[in-house]
């Protein structure tokens, strides 16, 4: 077995161990249709032990890895995503189109102009609500942030002559928020002087020379629990309550709050033609009937908030923080965070929502890496990571590549290939028992499909209908192929596996029997495979000896890959 698939099959191990962590979370975008209309929800759902809840879900946090591991990991994976992200994307833009009109004609749309030139002065209006759509413009507390006088386009006003304004509030929580409803923030941007709500009047509101959008504030965290024991003495670690939470609820949607927004005015004057507008910046450019003119757009930023920084709402939150931030923004900030918004939203549809936990995880490594690292170190990291990428992607090709043109089996070890076949299969069992994303699945059983198809290179394959398994089911029969018999690679190699076999069971036994006393089984067969998951993840990378004591014996390397 080669030190390339090796390296490939320990990634594959690691992204299954990180997949298969028992508690993952979920972003409170992505599930707000399902908490849109709280009054459906059935009360048993939210109920009072959320505290809980979210210390299982801290308790059973998992190994992390060193600064640098986990900036390389991260580095190395959003390469690959974003690559393969920006495939599909490319099949999928549409180009800008003309309209035909009556009478055979073509219309071409006119480039559209901001209505808000720079220069223009604006009011700003903050409102907090638990609606989505609103319109309680009486209310007073509903209005947590006015500024008067805002000149679109300025850049040195607010308090740090950056153009920066902020707002601190904080509010009282009502009960639907404490039991998992949402809270709603509502910015307007009008004419100075002209007002957002629509009963001030025509000469005071106009939706046409205004800039609106809406956030929902707080995110849905998915809480999954697990009923797991010590199989020997029947003890867990949990507490009475989370063992109780783990018999009625499988998963649940917890409400948490970052303290932190940032409101950026994105200060352009691009013209935009209506229709053709490259996404994902399509999605936030509002045109005005007419398609002459477009809003400025408002974006929320949240980029920097940690997702370890969110704080569960429950019960015992009778009090919110929040930090308002408004600041302009140039085009150029505003497509990369708009590309990042877009790559959340593809991994969401393609790759499951159950990913976006593992994602969030690692935006924060990388968000930590970009604030903390040097620029070089980073610059570096990034050009090793598609570098490992490349070779990783090329290694793999080589690999069918060269056992699809292998004629000869001398020298090559036959038993580390069958072995390689029990590893995937051990790795895929252990994904499919595990809470992981899809992903995760299609990789293990990619590799999987790939170390079977090597057996009919290895071993001559033939069905035997003479010898049947229970009088009906024809047996399959392996023969070594001519060039593996008849050159010394067979003795070598098993020898190989009779010497490895000498460290390797004690290893696999005392490695049983720590499990066994010493960690916590939803039942035995969860047991024995996460034995060997362990077993493997542990010491698999001595099963190179067997192909580098074949090397030594042969004294040549000419026959490897």
């Amino acid at each position: 077995m080669d030190i390339e698939n090796v390296s490939e099959n320990e990634s594959l191990l690691i992204m299954a161990d990180d997949g298969g962590r028992e508690n993952c979370y979920e972003d409170g975008e992505q599930i707000d249709t399902v908490n849109s209309n709280e009054q459906n929800v059935p009360d048993s759902t939210w109920s009072q032990e959320n505290d809980s809840a979210v210390e299982v879900a801290q308790e059973q946090e998992g190994y992390q890895p060193s600064k640098l591991e986990s900036i390389f990991a991260v580095v190395k994976t959003l390469v690959m995503r974003g690559i393969v992200i920006y495939v599909i994307a490319s099949f999928f833009q549409k180009p800008a189109s003309v309209e035909p009109v009556p009478g055979g004609t073509v219309s071409t749309k006119l480039p559209a102009f901001n209505i808000f030139k720079n220069g223009t002065v604006m009011d700003l209006y903050v409102y907090l609500s638990e609606s989505e759509k609103f319109n309680n413009f009486s209310d007073p507390e509903a209005l947590i942030w006015s500024e008067k006088g805002i000149v679109y386009g300025d850049w040195n006003s607010g308090s740090n002559n950056d153009g920066t304004r902020v707002q601190n509030i904080e509010f009282k929580v009502s009960e639907a928020v404490q039991n998992n409803g949402s809270i709603y923030l509502h910015v307007y941007f009008t004419r100075r002087g002209k007002s957002p709500d629509p009963s001030s009047g025509k000469g005071m509101y106009s939706p046409h020379h205004m800039a609106y959008s809406k956030k929902l504030l707080n995110k849905y965290k998915r809480l999954r629990y697990t009923k797991t024991h010590n199989l020997l003495t029947g003890e867990t670690a949990a507490t009475l309550a989370e063992v109780k939470r783990a018999e009625i609820l499988k998963e649940e949607f917890v409400s948490h709050w970052h303290p932190n927004l940032t409101l950026n005015l994105v200060t352009d004057q691009t013209n935009w033609i209506e229709g053709s507008v490259p996404p994902p910046l399509d999605e936030y450019i509002e045109f005005i009937p007419g398609g002459d003119h477009y809003k400025p757009v408002i974006y929320f930023n949240d980029f920097w908030n940690m997702f370890r920084e969110y704080q569960p709402i429950n019960k015992t939150t009778t009090t919110l923080e929040l930090s308002l931030t408004s600041q302009p923004l140039s085009l150029f900030k505003w497509q990369i965070y708009s590309a990042h918004a877009m790559r959340n939203k593809w991994t969401v549809n393609w790759l499951g929502d159950t990913f976006v936990d593992e994602d969030d995880e690692e935006q924060d490594s990388l968000k930590e890496a970009l604030l903390e690292t040097s620029p070089y170190l980073l610059t570096l990291t990034i050009l090793v990571s598609i570098l490992h990428s490349v070779f990783e992607l090329l290694a793999f090709k080589n690999d069918i590549q060269f056992w699809n043109n292998q004629k000869s089996l001398e020298g090559l070890s036959v038993r580390s290939v069958f072995f390689s076949v029990f590893q995937s299969l051990i790795v895929l069992l252990y994904v499919l028992d595990s809470d992981t994303n899809t992903v995760n699945k299609l990789t293990c059983f990619v590799g999987l499909c790939t170390e079977v198809w090597k057996i009919q290179k290895v071993v001559d394959i033939s069905i035997d209908y003479e010898a049947r398994i229970f009088g009906f089911i024809p047996r399959i029969r392996f023969s070594d192929k001519g060039s593996y018999i008849e050159s010394s690679t067979k003795q070598y190699d098993m020898l190989a596996f009779h010497y490895l076999s000498w460290a390797l069971y004690p290893l696999l036994a005392g490695y049983a029997v720590y499990s066994l006393f010493y960690q916590e089984h939803r039942g035995w067969y969860s047991f024995v495979l996460n034995m060997l998951y362990g077993s493997l993840l542990t010491f698999g990378f001595i099963m190179m000896t067997p192909q580098l004591f074949i090397n030594y014996k042969l004294k040549s390397v000419a026959h490897m890959p």
